[in-house]
């Protein structure tokens, strides 16, 4: 439609982020279908696309535990990380996933070396949360939830949950959701994080170990969830009738 692009015949920017969309891992779901623990694994990558989330972290944990070395600890898991990119380009897969989490432990090792300080190696991280705590923010504040934008990209009618009333509902509290659980990890992150930067003993180390427990496995619940809400509206008729607004 006309309406959706510009003025020069180009796909519109939410033509292009939903193009994005389906072409990433969560392009593979169908958010009409029943979740099922494989589909949520591969949403994530895969088993070898949690391996690469999760090894830099529990080796900076490990290492920092052990040898209390800023050096060794930030450095083992970007040698590793950028192993896992090689071996991706190797056997010429998708390195996408592998990639971005590369970025995230250079980036955050190069901050803890620069300051020789462990506990700023998870600076990063606090980082993106926040930009996708204001991310969701201001895609509820524009009345189009950041959910419904996503899970529309996958279906049929991108456009779809703008007009009907349960589905803009279900963006609503999906989106919503997201926002607790991003917002829940830097409300316990960040203090533990203040905690380590005043010299508390074992801070560091406590830091690291909630990250790994407030990462994929939050994600992966959250995840369930919010295919759970999306799956019951999607299974409504599609040509029932909406009640009027009060």
């Amino acid at each position: 439609m006309a309406s959706e692009r510009g003025g020069s015949g180009e796909p519109s920017f939410s033509d292009q982020v939903g193009a994005a969309i389906r072409g990433s891992k969560l392009g593979h779901l169908d958010p009409a279908s029943r979740p099922t623990p494989g589909a949520l694994l591969g949403a994530m990558g895969g088993a070898r696309g949690l391996i690469e989330s999760l090894v830099p972290g529990v080796l900076f944990l490990v290492l920092y535990a052990t040898t209390k070395d800023v050096l060794w600890s930030v450095l083992v898991p970007l040698a590793v990380s950028v192993a896992f990119v090689a071996w991706r380009v190797v056997q010429r897969g998708q390195p996408v996933l592998a990639f971005a989490g590369l970025i995230g432990v250079g980036i955050s090792a190069a901050v803890a070396l620069f300051t020789g300080q462990g506990e700023d190696n998870f600076l990063w991280g606090f980082t993106v949360n926040t930009a996708v705590v204001a991310v969701l923010l201001v895609s509820m504040l524009a009345r189009r939830p950041l959910v419904g934008l996503i899970a529309g990209a996958l279906t049929s009618k991108p456009h779809a949950w703008r007009t009907e009333r349960a589905k803009r509902a279900v963006a609503w509290r999906a989106t919503l959701l997201w926002l607790v659980v991003i917002g829940a990890r830097l409300a316990v992150q960040v203090p533990m994080y203040l905690a380590a930067d005043a010299g508390t003993e074992g801070a560091v180390e406590a830091l690291a170990a909630t990250k790994l427990a407030m990462g994929v496995p939050l994600y992966l619940a959250a995840l369930w969830v919010t295919w759970l809400m999306v799956r019951t509206v999607l299974d409504t008729p599609e040509d029932a009738p909406e009640r009027p607004r009060a």
